[in-house]
């Protein structure tokens, strides 16, 4: 197992809950080489004949921490890590509004990073298009439809992981490797899903 990618929009908390695994295992060390593509569940769900969300990015919800996330991704990659966990934790943590600049720039922020630079950055337009391209690929060349897919070679699959790592890295990177075995090993198996959950 080197290489894969998977997909996230910081709204949905499996994305989440799939990301904080794999964040604790490479943080970890696992030695896995990961690209994070970013996929827009807004864009997703634009309805047939409306515009697309990237000619109406104010419309939506994510895209604004989507963008800031992809910014920190290629420019302060050592940063990347702390940032990603943050922005869920906005979100999911203490319900921030992911389209509020000042709840992602006092993400960015806290991560020592400067939120005024990158916003004006992001409001230039460069970084929405690399999101729509990257976007756009991971429809065209795997048809993914949501959040969290886990891309390897010609095969991708939609993941939902329904609990969080916490501390134990053990069972993050026990967590990621089923799901790359499964990938690799078990391209037959298209759906496998608990009928209730056991809470």
């Amino acid at each position: 197992m080197a290489d894969f990618a998977v997909t996230w929009d910081y709204r949905c908390p499996f994305a989440r809950n799939a990301h904080e695994h794999l964040l604790t295992a490479l943080e970890d060390g696992a030695g896995w080489d990961v690209s994070f593509v970013p996929f827009s569940l807004g864009q997703a769900h634009v309805a047939e004949g409306d515009a697309p969300i990237w000619e109406r990015p104010g419309d939506d919800t994510g895209l604004l921490a989507l963008q800031a996330g992809v910014y920190v991704r290629d420019r302060h990659p050592d940063r990347f890590y702390a940032v990603h966990r943050a922005l869920f934790a906005a979100r999911h943590d203490r319900g921030g509004k992911l389209n509020d600049r000042l709840v992602v720039g006092r993400v960015l922020r806290d991560q020592g990073l400067d939120a005024e630079a990158i916003l004006t950055e992001i409001d230039a337009g460069a970084v929405l298009s690399q999101v729509r391209d990257e976007h756009e690929a991971a429809v065209d060349g795997h048809e993914v439809w949501g959040v969290p897919t886990f891309i390897r070679g010609d095969e991708a699959v939609f993941v939902r992981v329904m609990d969080r790592p916490g501390d134990d890295r053990a069972k993050a990177r026990r967590t990621i490797e089923r799901i790359i075995d499964l990938l690799d090993g078990f391209p037959e198996l298209n759906e496998f899903k608990h009928t209730s959950l056991k809470r």
